[in-house]
């Protein structure tokens, strides 16, 4: 039997479930077809599970030295089972808050593997859905009027480095670890490498991170990138940059062996265990794109601004189109594609307005262009920064590293990027975020009256600092 909606998401992770919920708010006939659990990679696999790992790092290595704070803690200890077992019940508290939502929502959720059919006697158009049921039996038919693809990516790996999951992990094997390593080597040292390093390290495994470029966090502005290499250099975390890793060379035993290519010497590196983390790959196979017109480029599926593919009335969201593989981008391209197929006339998404985050110790936050990007763009910057040194709150905290930076326009005084490093910094950049969608300028941040003591008063002082105003520096 077949059932007809209004939309088919294939994909019930954070992008699917939340573009599921808004087209069920504009009354959309709405199914999920999700071959795993709802909630997807960053429920499950991504970023709860490791933020919930990231913070009882966090307590421990804070505990390890809670003596500076007047507490005597004596022979503390890490229990990962514990551990293991805290980041589980969290998962599961969230992923019955997900179900509750679709149940509320009216939204039917079908478990299986769902696949686009070619024009059929179900539809003279692509689009029908078929869906190889979890439970057996024969296939549902879903015959909808807009599908959205939001199927997600998984770890990438390099060519010739076996996933094995005992000696050679991706983050998804490493989630799963029942027991803390010795020592870890971490291949990419990006921002799933680098948080991976940093827990592990406050966890106390010896820690070993081989990048390809020629820092770590390439991707963030060059002085946050510096400040992280020297903060996790002060955690034990060896850091070896401009490193070729060579596959072929990959040894198992009672420990990993591998080499890499460093300023053309070639160096081993060994360890008890080896971190694959070199990015993310689409999961674009065997969904039936090739029933379709829907085009792909460098493994990634192609739309316009509103996240149509060739297919007018079948979109795409989150890491299967690349760009930002962004839990909350993938959210709000859901969004825009649901107002768009409902003709609700919305906005584009500006990625540059989007805040990103690294929930490493310490943290990294960041929105629009860096120092360098700014001047590429042809723009005059002026450049404000202020440390957390000068802060109380930091000082009370105990975290006094790192700073903020704001990137501004010489000319025209608009915020071009603000950038920051340091203690509870991605729950700081949302401020920064409203700052550029409103086109805000130095002056109208510094302006605004940050409480204190709070660290948020660094954002009002760098803001300050852009025209040599600081306060307290």
């Amino acid at each position: 039997m077949a059932h007809e909606y209004d939309l088919v998401i294939l994909g019930g992770g954070t992008g699917g479930y939340v573009a599921a919920i808004r087209a069920s708010q504009l009354g959309l006939k709405t199914a999920i077809v999700e071959k795993g659990k709802l909630g997807g990679t960053c429920l499950h696999a991504g970023c709860i599970p490791s933020k919930a790992l990231l913070r009882s790092a966090e307590v421990f290595a804070t505990t390890k030295k809670s003596e500076e704070f007047g507490v005597i803690a004596n022979d503390v200890s890490v229990n990962f089972a514990k551990v293991q077992e805290r980041k589980n019940k969290i998962i599961n508290q969230l992923h019955k808050g997900v179900q509750h939502l679709m149940k509320q929502g009216k939204i039917d959720v079908y478990e299986g593997i769902g696949r686009i059919l070619g024009p059929s006697i179900f539809s003279p158009m692509p689009g029908t859905i078929s869906i190889e049921m979890n439970s057996g039996g024969e296939n549902e038919m879903l015959i909808p009027n807009n599908v959205i693809i939001a199927t997600g990516s998984r770890p990438r790996t390099l060519p010739g480095l076996e996933i094995d999951g005992k000696y050679v992990m991706t983050s998804d094997e490493a989630l799963a670890m029942e027991n803390l390593p010795k020592s870890i080597i971490i291949v990419g040292g990006g921002v799933i490498g680098i948080e991976w390093a940093s827990m592990l390290a406050d966890f106390g495994v010896e820690v070993t991170v081989l990048e390809y470029a020629d820092r770590i966090i390439p991707m963030e502005d060059k002085e946050v990138s510096k400040e992280m290499q020297r903060l996790l250099k002060k955690k034990k975390i060896k850091i070896v940059t401009s490193a070729k890793v060579l596959p072929e060379t990959l040894q198992k035993g009672a420990n990993v062996s591998i080499s890499a290519e460093v300023k053309e010497q070639q160096k081993e590196f060994i360890a008890e265990k080896l971190l694959v983390s070199v990015g993310r790959q689409a999961n674009i196979e065997g969904i039936g794109i090739e029933n379709t017109d829907i085009q792909v480029e460098k493994g990634f599926i192609v739309t316009n601004e509103y996240y149509q593919t060739k297919e007018s009335h079948i979109y795409a969201i989150g890491d299967v189109i690349g760009g930002l593989q962004l839990a909350h981008v993938a959210s709000h391209e859901g969004i825009t594609a649901v107002h768009h197929l409902a003709n609700e006339n919305p906005e584009i998404i500006h990625y540059k307005l989007v805040p990103k985050c690294i929930y490493s110790n310490p943290e990294v936050a960041s929105v629009g262009l860096s120092e360098d990007e700014a001047r590429e763009n042809g723009h005059k910057v002026k450049v404000g920064k202020f440390s957390f040194r000068a802060i109380g709150k930091a000082l009370v905290f105990g975290q006094t590293d790192g700073f903020v930076k704001i990137v501004a326009d010489e000319e025209t005084d608009d915020i071009l990027g603000v950038h920051m490093i340091g203690p509870h910094v991605t729950d700081m950049i949302s401020e920064a975020g409203l700052a550029q969608v409103l086109d805000a300028t130095p002056w109208e941040v510094a302006n605004t009256i940050h409480p204190h003591p709070t660290l948020s008063e660094a954002i009002g002082e760098a803001a300050l600092a852009v025209d040599g105003k600081a306060i307290h520096s």
